[in-house]
């Protein structure tokens, strides 16, 4: 059987599995997840961007054909859907009843089931990972079985498969928390890094007014912050739109991040561009319209040579001005090309076993960056992301699973405490290791320990390194005789 090749958002990350399939029904789902005696992945918008869709060989599932709305109560505020469906559907069904969703990334191309897997968060004041908003899931598990999870019931597969990246099981619905729909009126603050964290607790913190807010981090000095605040108003829409409408080109868009990451000194103009031109108007949206926002604002027009990734940091609230010049001096002293940093607020973390807010609140630092697609800047990538692994810890916090694994098994272990605890259940719910990806594949001590950031681990695996072995097992002499062949990692 001629294998299939699945790949990330970033294209840094190919895959070949065995098969892919789309199932139609839950039925079906469990069927397949029952009858197949080898390794299984699951996969829905594929945003993650280290190889956590699936491993080599496996029966990759596409979870995206399991897409429906199997609940709605508006009176009660909550919608339970498959896990398939995208944010951006789920906003437009609850929208004519002026709901909105409570927690969710920033943009709505990302399915549900990706959201819970990696328990995400975003720029929501007062709330924090996405798990906060779940009220119940349902689960395949590796025998095939259906099974339902809450806070109360199953509660150690709930909080182990919300944040487990699909190692625990196939989560297929959920039932989630909605909030109302209010028009929102857009800030923006300009200020010192350093006067932050004040600007933070004086205005944002334990504002019950404050639905979203960020503050932008810009390169190359890092040393000032543009906040962006949007509050509850009365004040009608300044826009004619309930929800964001999608361009058939985000040319300006393109144009932007190709002058701020390849033209020398134009991203020391990023803070001028937002003020005259991102924020030059005060905008009054409904929430819907600032959550419906689509990924491809940020995608580039290829990325044939060069792609962008993102990074995030998690540090304690009151280690804000610790790890921020830590970082801002990693990044300068590496030269990274860095789009920008985003910096984003989240409460504790109810107790989901991989938490990434494991004590009190803490700030996300969300990092965007270019870099070439070759193993030299793979490596390069590598030396600094370690760097900022180790200064999160240093300061008490953590980093993200979703992205690149370049972090080492020490690290991984000091940034989750309880990753044995993980692995415990899956042994228990997983024992012959069915739910496979290159995540698990590295940091489970159960699993194969396959490392997919090694230069040889690329070589084999990926359409490249194969072409390269195939070109210098052509030029290699044979037994008798000849010159030594050319290091594979020299022809390009």
């Amino acid at each position: 059987m001629k294998k299939k090749t699945v790949n990330d958002v970033t294209q840094l990350n190919q895959i070949d599995v065995r098969e892919i399939v789309k199932p139609a029904s839950v039925a079906e789902l469990q069927q397949l997840i029952k009858s197949h005696d080898g390794p299984v992945s699951f996969g829905g918008g594929r945003y993650s961007m280290g190889g956590q869709i699936g491993t080599d060989n496996t029966l990759f599932i596409d979870m995206t054909g399991l897409n429906a709305v199997t609940g709605y109560d508006p009176a009660k505020k909550e919608i339970t859907v498959q896990t398939g469906a995208r944010w951006q559907d789920v906003i437009a069904r609850i929208d004519p009843d002026d709901l909105s969703v409570s927690i969710m990334q920033s943009y709505s191309n990302f399915t549900v089931g990706g959201a819970l897997s990696v328990n995400a968060h975003g720029r929501y004041i007062g709330q924090g990972p996405v798990i906060k908003s779940v009220k119940e899931i349902k689960i395949v598990t590796a025998d095939g079985d259906l099974k339902t999870a809450s806070p109360t019931q199953n509660s150690e597969l709930f909080y182990g498969a919300i944040g487990g990246y699909g190692g625990l099981g196939a989560i297929v619905e959920a039932k989630l928390d909605l909030a109302d729909n209010v028009n929102v009126e857009r800030s923006i603050a300009k200020m010192l890094r350093a006067d932050y964290a004040e600007f933070f607790d004086r205005n944002i913190r334990g504002n019950a007014d404050v639905v979203f807010h960020n503050g932008d981090f810009y390169p190359p000095d890092y040393d000032t912050i543009t906040s962006v605040t949007y509050t509850k108003t009365d004040k009608p829409a300044t826009v004619p739109d309930r929800l964001r409408p999608k361009k058939e080109v985000y040319l300006a868009e393109y144009l932007s991040i190709f002058a701020m990451t390849q033209v020398p000194g134009v991203n020391k103009l990023r803070p001028m561009v937002d003020e005259k031109i991102r924020f030059k108007t005060d905008e009054v949206v409904p929430r819907n319209y600032e959550a419906s926002r689509y990924v491809e604002e940020l995608e580039p027009s290829t990325r044939a040579m060069t792609t962008f990734v993102l990074q995030e940091y998690f540090v304690p609230a009151d280690k804000l001005d610790e790890f921020a010049p830590k970082m801002a001096a990693i990044l300068q002293k590496h030269d990274v090309n860095a789009l920008n940093v985003s910096i984003r607020h989240a409460e504790q973390d109810p107790g989901s076993v991989m938490a990434w807010a494991q004590q009190g609140d803490v700030f996300a630092f969300v990092l965007y960056y270019k870099q070439w697609n070759n193993e030299e800047a793979r490596q390069k990538v590598g030396t600094w992301t370690r760097e900022l692994v180790d200064a999160a810890i240093e300061s008490g916090g953590t980093y993200y699973l979703p992205y690149q694994m370049h972090a080492t098994d020490a690290q991984f272990k000091q940034a989750y405490p309880r990753s044995d605890e993980f692995f415990a259940l899956k042994k228990k719910y997983d024992p012959d290791n069915k739910f496979r990806n290159r995540l698990w594949d590295k940091y489970d001590p159960n699993g194969p320990q396959v490392d997919p950031e090694t230069p040889q681990f690329r070589r084999e695996h990926t359409k490249l390194g194969q072409m390269k072995k195939k070109f210098a097992d052509a030029v290699t002499p044979k037994k008798r005789g000849g010159s030594k062949p050319p290091s594979i990692g020299a022809i390009t």
